[in-house]
């Protein structure tokens, strides 16, 4: 059953998102999940309850690249592999993937065989980040295999994505709703190129007081079904939220890296901070060729004109809102560990609050 999305509900939001409103409108970019959920009750370090998952990302369909890419990070209280030599080279190789905390290393290790055994590439330096979602998720059973990241990256399609309680983002939580995956896309107008950009986050980030849907103060107007069996001192490790940016727009690495300055932006319009706690880790890559090289390996590139890029940066804002917005409406209620619960964000009451602030478009 396809889920319905935050533009079902009569918010109003800026933009013209491509055909499927997610990072699969930029041409080649496919996505992929491998979601683990069972169990239930009490708390069984290596037995479970389960909740948990693996998200990849194809950067370009088959290819391992490489392609140009960027990535940075508002606040650092995470982990991502394989950015020493994006930083130093601008080039990205191979898929991307999203997973919980203590996953990230058997992922890394796991998409590094894929590459190698799928498409005998024998580059190893993968690019995996990560959130936590320990309150839900027996994080320290270490449920995440092998056999998951490759079946997240062998079905991975292009077309709509899947989003909420999947993937990577099967534990996670947002703004103390519960959160997870999210996707939208932005096409630019004629006038600077027709280009799109798609992004897809990994929310797991947020307090509820500081939530807000298009201006209007929703954390505040609901302020109960906070998570259930939720210990302060747990709070810090579900501050986190990834980012991934994709186009098909010819930009240079230090053009991406400056598409990634602007994610926090649309961040910060669904009420996130960038708190002390939180690993807010952004990547972007351009799936614009890179041209055939010479018999002496020079190649000749495109470069869209800095004075243009205005459009792409408002693009990445709106997008990376929305993005967060699917998360929490596709989002259902879920109880993992020792009846911990998160709670998914109550559309009734959603609309309701709309209404009150003159924010709702009536369908």
């Amino acid at each position: 059953m396809t889920k319905l999305r935050i533009r079902n509900f009569g918010i109003p939001l800026e933009g013209n998102p491509g055909p499927f409103n997610a990072i699969t409108d930029v041409q080649g970019v496919k996505v992929g999940h491998t979601t683990l959920i069972s169990g239930k009750g009490k708390l069984e370090v290596g037995k479970g309850p389960i909740r948990t998952g693996v998200t990849a990302i194809l950067t370009c369909g088959e290819s391992m690249g490489p392609l140009f890419g960027a990535w940075d990070t508002l606040n650092g209280c995470g982990e991502i592999t394989g950015t020493t030599w994006l930083e130093e080279s601008g080039l990205l190789y191979g898929p991307l993937m999203i997973t919980n905390t203590m996953s990230i290393n058997v992922v890394k290790d796991a998409v590094t065989r894929w590459k190698y055994h799928r498409h005998n590439f024998g580059w190893g330096l993968s690019v995996v980040t990560e959130t936590y979602d320990g309150f839900l998720n027996d994080i320290f059973g270490f449920h995440v295999k092998e056999e998951h990241a490759w079946s997240a990256l062998d079905n991975a399609t292009s077309g709509p994505v899947p989003e909420g309680n999947v993937g990577g983002g099967t534990g996670m939580i947002c703004h103390q709703f519960k959160g997870g995956i999210g996707s939208s896309s932005r096409v630019i107008d004629e006038a600077h190129g027709s280009y799109t950009v798609g992004v897809l986050v990994q929310a797991n980030y947020g307090t509820r007081k500081n939530l807000r849907v298009a201006g209007v103060p929703v954390g505040l107007e609901i302020p109960d079904l906070l998570p259930e069996k939720y210990p302060d001192t747990q709070s810090h490790k579900n501050s986190s939220i990834i980012v991934v940016v994709a186009t098909d727009c010819p930009l240079l690495p230090h053009q991406l890296k400056r598409l990634c300055k602007r994610v926090p932006l649309g961040i910060a319009r669904v009420g996130g901070n960038g708190d002390n706690w939180s690993g807010d880790i952004f990547i972007a890559f351009t799936t614009a060729s890179l041209g055939e090289a010479d018999p002496l390996g020079i190649r000749q590139v495109g470069m869209y004109p800095n004075e243009k890029m205005d459009a792409l940066f408002e693009a990445v804002i709106q997008a990376t809102e929305e993005s967060i917005l699917n998360a929490l409406v596709a989002a259902e209620t879920m109880t993992g560990i020792d009846g911990h619960t998160a709670y998914a964000l109550p559309l009734d009451r959603l609309q309701k609050a709309m209404r009150k602030y003159n924010r709702y478009i009536e369908q």
